[in-house]
């Protein structure tokens, strides 16, 4: 039995990281296709993973051939221009072809009102440890995506990553935690650096124990059953130093900062939903 045939229309940082990733989980570079806009990014891609690229700059509708056939297509553009590539495509797909999104900002309502009427799709969220096969990546069905459609996309979107399934409403909660969520860690890292800085480290040893620090802490929550409360508890002693720094966030509010910083990351999904609505 043949592979579902894969198209990717953009194959930049997120779409690209998904494309690599599927390859490197063992599928045929044969059922892989995807666009770009650049004759020279075209080149690349297909010097570095064998894939049939449509190139925008080399042939007039290039999309729209790309997703002929396609048994799921994953819309790797901007946010703004989600909408004017569905309804590019729309007369090229097949009626069972999987239209995925992974922008940010663009409804089921929206997607599915610019593609035909019955089409299947799904949104997604994804984060960029996506790039490293470590994403975690929410999938949200349309009305019209049946379970084994969803289950195709899931088996695709999992050599990536995790992959959770939220309701609409919720998608604004992923955002705000593994969306965002990276960038979190990151300013972590760098706020760890600069403590250390303060304590009269020279800058690129703080670098290197923030960064290992971090990086580490990683790997511990990396096992499935791998529970934050605890780990943190099983190095905070009694009376001792971890526990004072920790008592010493909790003062200073640093549960209530990182839940604002998720909310305002959520809230301006939400203003991006009406932006991008298509209304």
């Amino acid at each position: 039995m043949s592979e579902a045939t894969l198209t990717f229309l953009g194959a930049g940082s997120m779409n690209g990281s998904i494309l690599r990733g599927v390859l490197e989980g063992g599928r045929e570079a044969g059922s892989v296709r995807a666009t770009t806009r650049s004759a020279s990014s075209a080149e690349q891609l297909r010097r570095e993973t064998g894939v049939s690229v449509y190139c925008a700059e080399e042939q007039d509708g290039a999309n729209t051939e790309a997703v002929q056939g396609a048994d799921i297509v994953l819309l790797g553009v901007k946010p703004y221009a989600i909408l004017d590539l569905a309804r590019e495509i729309a007369p090229a797909l097949d009626p069972a072809t999987v239209v995925v999104s992974v922008a940010a900002g663009v409804t089921l309502d929206a997607l599915q009102k610019a593609l035909p009427q019955g089409q299947p799709v799904v949104r997604c969220m994804p984060n960029t440890p996506s790039s490293v096969g470590r994403g975690v990546l929410s999938v949200t069905p349309g009305e019209h995506t049946t379970g084994e459609q969803l289950e195709a996309v899931k088996a695709v979107l999992s050599a990536v990553g995790t992959v959770v399934e939220v309701p609409e409403h919720l998608i604004r909660a992923v955002t705000g935690v593994s969306g965002s969520g990276p960038a979190y860690v990151f300013y972590l890292a760098e706020a760890m650096q600069h403590a250390g800085e303060q304590l009269g480290l020279d800058p690129e040893t703080a670098r290197v124990l923030a960064k290992e620090t971090v990086s580490g802490a990683g790997v511990l929550l990396s096992p499935e059953d791998a529970d934050p409360a605890a780990l943190r508890k099983a190095v905070t002693s009694p009376g001792g130093t971890t526990e004072q720094a920790i008592t010493t966030f909790d003062e200073k509010g640093l549960r209530e900062i990182v839940a604002a910083g998720a909310e305002a990351s959520a809230a301006k999904g939400d203003e991006m939903e009406k932006e991008y609505g298509g209304e």
